[in-house]
């Protein structure tokens, strides 16, 4: 037994090890926690940041890329949701968190492209080293985050999908985040404010 514990303490550190890189961000923000700023560079080669909107009540943060079958599923949807709620002073702003070496159609360049060509009327921004991503916990494409302002601050409303249907927008039977801001904009909490996103996988580096 005595020669068997420093062979199970080493696996033990090698499983715990893998769990940490395989796992590079669970531990993220909850509801209720305040969102540090970020300062990321949008597609149109400026820098981008929470503070910069003034008048914004807050913000809906997707991390989402030009690569993954369901962010593509929900571009359009995501479209929609800019167009409904930045008038309401909820703009979205869309964080591409995908490692380009490992998806190379998610580069610089293709998120510029790939802009133009939908006419993002929003902020898509290149979160390159990941940061980010790690910080807010996203783990998926699409992955929401509302933001709503308190005093200088932006807290966490929000985190999860956008509806109860990933491949047909036209059968979608609970709008997670419609009802959501829903309650948001109406001075409440939200009455569901967590729900499994569903998407691929963040690209992370390698190490």
């Amino acid at each position: 037994m005595k020669k068997l514990l420093p062979f199970l303490a080493a696996c033990l550190v090698l499983a715990l090890s893998s769990f940490i890189v395989l796992r590079p961000a669970d531990a993220g923000y909850q509801v209720g926690d305040k969102a540090a700023d970020f300062k990321l560079r949008n597609v149109d080669g400026k820098m981008v940041s929470l503070a910069d909107n003034k008048a914004a009540k807050g913000y809906i943060v997707v991390f989402t890329c030009n690569t993954c079958p369901y962010a593509k599923a929900y571009e359009q949807r995501i479209i929609n949701l800019n167009t409904k709620y930045a008038a309401q002073g909820y703009p979205v702003v869309a964080i591409n968190p995908n490692d380009p070496a490992v998806a190379p159609g998610d580069s610089f360049a293709d998120m510029q492209k790939r802009a133009k060509d939908k006419k993002y009327a929003f902020p898509y921004l290149q979160d390159e080293t990941q940061q980010v991503a790690r910080q807010y916990g996203a783990t998926r494409t699409p992955h929401l985050y509302v933001l709503t302002r308190q005093g200088n601050d932006f807290v966490v409303s929000y985190i999860g999908a956008i509806d109860d249907n990933s491949e047909d927008a036209k059968l979608v039977k609970t709008k997670y985040l419609e009802n959501a801001m829903t309650d948001i904009i109406a001075g409440k909490p939200a009455s569901v404010n967590s729900t499994k996103a569903i998407g691929c996988t963040i690209k992370w580096k390698r190490a």
